[in-house]
């Protein structure tokens, strides 16, 4: 019914699998070259992808945001979606004739997020232009459901290829896949028309800002979101625990990688089904509660379908914050400031798990992944009833 939205979501539907992909194949190349490194500690540089993530989200991406309010979205997204073709067709060359190092892969990872800085908030602000505001919520689980479907086929494909074939041919695919959404931009009609007030009255980074700190319920959301995600952060430590804790080999490693957006997935399909949810502020507390309590399971399983059972609880319980979360935030927000509140929210979201994975590094390397994962989800749930008490605007929060 809504052809551009369909164009849009079908896109996503195959290069978020390509993405995911990719995620597996950096994880595993990481992993794979800290290992062979004499006196490395493999953990510290699994943590450091999240750092090399980091850095350009800060940089660049309240910027990002302005960019998504002042300029036509479709014409960003064709420009990041571009990028990002070009970056996994870099990864696939280098990796082929075994010119990859990690200071290099470091300096890529660095740049495709830098595209996907400018990519996210586009990509969210289009999103209400393509639906009618009644039907968003519905449009927001859809996405949420390619996006796991996503994340279950994309990392169990790449385990599959990582034991049949190389890396270099997971970066290939990758690229191929954003060919998807850049075809789907194409054939568009839709066309992002700024407002006068995003392009000619301050549309600057601090009114991104100043709208988020006076609108308690999306500012609470938002801090709730990263210090849960912070300490809960440890998908960038599944190489270490499938090769050290777990024995297994790629394919189920791929399994582990897919097992969050398993149980997400089934969450976002029931999320879909529901209509009007109330009390939506005390679900997304409880929610974010049960991921820490899943996230520590984790940390602590030796048997894999009990780490598959964990890791697909934590998906399940981010899918019902996440549509919760986004759908106030859709709401609460003007479209004029769509993309720079998108930007400062992607702050929250992005960095918390980024700098969340660092700290799991850091933390690994000290203590051992184990206790480090452990120790971090019962933080997150500490955490998150702290925030329950102090913040009342998020918990008596309504629809």
């Amino acid at each position: 019914r809504h052809r551009d939205f369909r164009l849009l979501w079908s896109g996503q539907f195959i290069s978020i699998a390509g993405s995911q992909m990719q995620v597996v194949a950096l994880h595993v190349q990481v992993y794979q070259l800290a290992k062979n490194m004499d006196g490395a500690n493999p953990a510290l540089y699994l943590g450091l992808i999240g750092l090399m993530q980091l850095l350009p989200l800060l940089v660049l991406g309240l910027g990002a945001g302005v960019i998504a309010d002042r300029f036509d979205r479709r014409k960003v997204l064709l420009i990041t979606q571009s990028l990002l073709l070009s970056s996994s067709a870099l990864l696939a060359f280098l990796s082929w004739q075994n010119l990859i190092s990690l200071p290099l892969l470091y300096g890529i990872i660095a740049l495709t997020f830098a595209a996907r800085t400018f990519d996210t908030p586009a990509r969210q602000a289009l999103v209400p232009l393509l639906v009618p505001r009644a039907t968003l919520p519905n449009a927001l689980s859809l996405n949420m459901i390619a996006w796991q479907f996503g994340h279950i086929v994309g990392p169990a494909l790449g385990g599959l290829l990582l034991v049949r074939g190389s890396v270099a041919l997971i970066y290939l695919i990758d690229a191929i896949s954003y060919g998807a959404v850049l075809l789907g931009l194409l054939l568009m009609r839709t066309r992002h028309v700024p407002s006068p007030a995003a392009t000619t009255k301050r549309g600057s980074v601090l009114e991104g800002l100043r709208f988020v700190r006076s609108s308690p319920i999306i500012l609470s959301t938002m801090l709730l979101d990263f210090v849960a995600t912070f300490f809960g952060a440890a998908m960038t430590l599944l190489p270490l625990f499938a090769d050290q804790i777990l024995r297994v080999d790629a394919r189920a490693l791929g399994l582990m990688y897919s097992a969050p957006a398993a149980g997400a997935l089934v969450s976002a399909l029931v999320m879909s089904t529901l209509g009007e949810v109330r009390r939506q502020g005390l679900i997304v507390i409880i929610s974010v509660a049960l991921y820490g309590l899943a996230t520590a399971v984790f940390g602590l399983s030796t048997y894999l379908p009990l780490t598959l059972l964990a890791l697909a609880g934590t998906g399940a319980a981010d899918t019902v914050s996440a549509v919760l979360r986004g759908t106030i935030r859709q709401i609460a927000t003007p479209d004029e400031l769509r993309g720079r509140a998108t930007s400062v929210n992607m702050i929250f979201f992005q960095g918390g798990p980024l700098l969340g994975e660092f700290e799991a590094g850091v933390a690994a390397t000290l203590l051992g992944a184990p206790l480090a994962v452990a120790i971090g989800g019962i933080g997150c749930v500490i955490i998150t009833l702290v925030v329950a008490l102090r913040v009342p605007v998020l918990r008596n929060h309504d629809r």
